[in-house]
């Protein structure tokens, strides 16, 4: 019951009892009303209540509920509405966030084959030079750089808790975020890691994982350093339960983790207040946009984990999130791309419209 509380609790954005943000009243109301729309008092358990919560954020289920059409009007193509975006940013450094997964590159059966085109490339690294580029996944800072190649992009791996600057320039100085320190490399590169204390907890229950879920046939455990990645892709549904079970049998006993929910994949991470919001305000924060009203975030992703920074721009009133799905999704995004290539071809027409403005 305790894991299936705390998955519940991140899934419905209440994850913020720790960090006092609302009352303990507060939390409990949220989890008996949360707990019991999911039947999870009625006998389901963690299992069931996983199992549901992987059916109804499937494709076809959200299809049959929303209408495309309906859809797209309230999350209209980033494509055709070039022109309005471009008014809207008028007069402001706009800064470019990008996930990698389903955003940069396909979303692949074998995670480790997730490779992004040349063309895509080519396209990053132009958009690199026309404005400031991070790359938030939340795959290992490490293995997201291996894919990319570009020294020119910021990187925040881990769901935003590791974070590194362009090595070349010296403009980054130490500053601090929240409670969390965060230093300057060789006086060059920016680093922020504030999960560093996990680590050595995220790689003893990485192995545990890995030894507990090798009797599932397809599934795999990925070490992200400040987070375990259980993929489910090539799992057959009939044996999500049993897969389910497994994780909560590990992450039971680690009451300082949590499990978060993405495409595909589930998360185990630390509970901390530190997401990929969290990260996009830091980075803005390092560019020296900290309370600016002249910055335009732009920031494209596809997966559930990146509705932290949609959310942070809604609220802020902020930029803008442009969501990566070709079915209707539930979403804080303003505005909707289909697959990698339009948003390879959004990329680059925002390339072209600041080389022939600024006449490079």
């Amino acid at each position: 019951m305790l894991l299936s509380v705390r998955f519940v609790e991140e899934n419905t954005k209440h994850m913020e009892k720790e960090t006092g943000n609302i009352s303990n009243t507060d939390v409990t109301t949220v989890k008996k009303k949360v707990l019991q729309d999911l039947s999870i008092n009625n006998g389901g358990g963690l299992v069931n209540s996983w199992v549901n919560s992987m059916r109804a954020c499937s494709p076809t289920h959200l299809k049959s509920l929303m209408k495309q059409s309906s859809w797209l009007t309230e999350h209209p193509p980033a494509l055709d509405m070039f022109e309005e975006i471009l008014h809207v940013s008028e007069g402001k450094q706009i800064v470019m966030f990008l996930d990698y997964d389903g955003t940069l590159s396909p979303i692949v059966d074998n995670p480790d084959r997730a490779f992004m085109s040349k063309k895509m490339r080519r396209t990053l690294r132009k958009l690199a030079i026309c404005f400031p580029t991070a790359i938030v996944s939340g795959r290992c800072r490490e293995k997201v750089y291996n894919f990319v190649k570009l020294t020119e992009l910021y990187y925040a791996g881990s769901h935003g808790m590791d974070i590194k600057g362009p090595a070349q320039g010296s403009k980054y100085k130490e500053v601090s975020f929240f409670f969390y320190s965060v230093e300057s490399v060789d006086g060059k590169s920016l680093l922020c890691q504030p999960a560093t204390e996990f680590l050595p907890m995220i790689d003893e229950v990485y192995q545990k994982l890995v030894e507990k879920t090798k009797v599932t046939p397809g599934a795999n455990v990925e070490n992200n350093k400040f987070c375990a990645s259980v993929h489910f892709r090539r799992v057959d549904e009939k044996n999500w339960s049993d897969l389910a079970n497994q994780v909560g049998s590990v992450i039971k006993e680690y009451p300082k983790l949590r499990i978060t929910q993405g495409r595909k994949v589930l998360e185990i991470r630390p509970i901390i207040k530190w997401d990929k919001g969290k990260a996009l305000e830091f980075l803005l924060e390092s560019l020296g946009y900290a309370n600016c009203t002249d910055v335009f975030p732009i920031y494209i992703g596809d997966d559930r984990t990146d509705e932290d920074a949609f959310k942070i721009l809604r609220d802020k009133r902020q930029g803008l999130g442009i969501l990566v799905s070709k079915f209707p999704k539930e979403t804080n995004a303003s505005y909707s791309l289909q697959e990698p290539d339009e948003v390879m071809d959004f990329l680059q027409r925002l390339v072209e419209w600041e080389q022939l403005r600024s006449g490079a």
